[in-house]
């Protein structure tokens, strides 16, 4: 057995199967996962090397156990295993913080000792379902949520005071109700039993308010590392609009906003939404509005009434962008998409919509998120192929062999402008004949179709796309 590996220092490695790694030393890890999102994208992009994680171990800022009972009577708490159906008995584990371990230890002595009943989802009976553990690790906040069936929490203020009294450095206490089959799950209802209800934690400078629903990367110091590059990406300046599609919360807009002139946030998730007003409040981010809403919706509603967006960041779930949301956005024309995601599988059959749409990736970049797992993030810098407008540059025509109508648009921006609007092919030989037809003198060496004693002849289809191209270009 190989020393390094968490498979060689984890008591728990043979029952559970969080870490699908376990058996790779970190080094063999990258190399596995630099191989998997090569092979995502193969034939799309080239792939940069894989940005390894800050730490391989104990990088998590979120942590969750369910609690059982053994055969001996004795609280225990442990993993759930969501293949199996099972959970994992543990006393600790090794990618989450340490103080969660405690933790979970303190609650499993205080369920048995106050007799709470842990509940059982064969007879669906019970009170106590599971706990999350939440650490902020730039101010040492800490939240415990305890998700609860329906009822009284009998004993509730001594079962907490008991438990900050082990743990003074717990900042807040939540209790959440649910009442479905999921076995970690947080519910609709929620009451705060200790402190403020939230923590705040700080990323790339800025302030960030985590609920016990909030949606927040679980890889702090490695999210810093790919929030700046993804905004690195975006190269925005103070003239700059953007859209944060799938925002969540709101960070990597609210960071981004201010290189920015303006910017929208759009999620689906109502309570997301609200902490990302709270957010960009806290922030002073004045330049940025929050839209609760599907964002292929918003951006076609906002593409009808003319408004467009410089970039847009899109940061999807594991099943990628919505086909509503990539023909919006290949519809809005944004000069740059920043797309980061999970799945590299999703991302690259998104990104084969954008490049036939006309985008063309400039640059994609793995970062290591989930040391031990087979989990990874990409982030992918996409640039706009055809400019929306034309630019008229004072030139000489002589010593560019060009009539003055070619100087308005070259035969490949006609072509370009063609197929991004209408989706057909056109040739010089077609362009040419449109040409001749709408007065535009020639060139000789244009309109003889390559010595050919047959000339194809423009199809009438395409006759109007080349002249609405002229018209485009003011070239008629």
């Amino acid at each position: 057995m190989k020393t390094n590996t968490i498979n060689a220092i984890c008591t728990a490695s043979r029952k559970c199967s969080g870490c699908q790694l376990k058996n790779l030393t970190y080094s063999e890890q990258l190399k596995l996962k630099q191989s998997k999102v090569n092979k995502a994208l193969a034939g799309i992009c080239n792939v940069e090397r894989i940005v390894p994680a800050p730490a391989e171990f104990r990088y998590r800022n979120k942590a969750s156990a369910v609690f059982f009972e053994d055969r001996s009577k004795t609280v225990r708490w442990g993993i759930y295993q969501s293949a199996k159906g099972e959970v994992a008995a543990v006393s600790q584990c090794l990618i989450q913080p340490e103080i969660a371990d405690e933790i979970f230890n303190t609650l499993a002595l205080l369920i048995k000792s106050f007799k709470i009943k842990i509940y059982n989802h064969q007879t669906k009976k019970g009170f106590l379902r599971s706990a999350t553990v939440r650490i902020a690790p730039s101010t040492e906040q800490i939240m415990v949520t305890l998700v609860t069936s329906n009822g009284d929490f009998s004993k509730e203020r001594q079962f907490v005071n008991a438990l900050i009294k082990r743990h003074s450095e717990i900042t807040t206490v939540v209790r959440s109700v649910y009442t479905g089959d999921a076995v970690i799950m947080n519910g609709e209802e929620e009451m705060t039993l200790y402190g403020d209800g939230y923590i705040e934690d700080k990323l790339c400078g800025k302030v960030f308010r985590i609920s016990s629903r909030s949606f927040y990367q679980i890889n702090s110091l490695q999210t810093q590392a790919l929030y700046q590059k993804a905004i690195e990406l975006a190269s925005l300046d103070e003239s700059s609009t953007f859209l944060d599609a799938y925002c969540g919360t709101g960070t990597i807009g609210i960071i981004a906003s201010q290189n920015a002139k303006s910017a929208v946030g759009v999620e689906v998730n109502s309570a997301a939404v609200e902490d990302a007003k709270i957010n960009a409040r806290l922030n002073g981010a004045d330049n940025m509005e929050f839209v609760c809403g599907d964002a292929g919706a918003y951006l076609e509603k906002e593409s009808k009434k003319g408004n467009t967006f410089d970039v847009v960041f899109t940061d999807p779930p594991r099943e990628g962008c919505s086909l509503k949301f990539l023909k919006s956005l290949c519809v809005a024309k944004p000069k740059k998409i920043v797309y980061v995601s999970c799945n590299p599988e999703t991302q690259a059959r998104d990104l084969r919509y954008l490049v036939k749409n006309g985008y063309e990736i400039k640059s994609a970049t793995p970062f290591d998120m989930f040391p031990q797992t087979g989990h990874i993030e990409t982030v992918v810098q996409l640039v706009r192929k055809i400019p929306d407008t034309h630019i008229d540059f004072e030139i000489s025509l002589d010593e560019f062999d060009l009539t003055a109508s070619e100087a308005k648009a070259t035969y490949q921006e006609i072509k370009d402008y063609v197929l991004d609007k209408f989706g057909l092919k056109v040739s010089s030989l077609y362009i040419s004949q449109v040409k001749t037809k709408c007065g535009i003198i020639e060139r000789e060496n244009y309109n003889k179709g390559e010595g050919k004693s047959r000339v194809p002849q423009c199809t009438p289809e395409k006759e109007k796309a080349i002249i609405n191209a002229f018209r485009h270009f003011k070239m008629i």
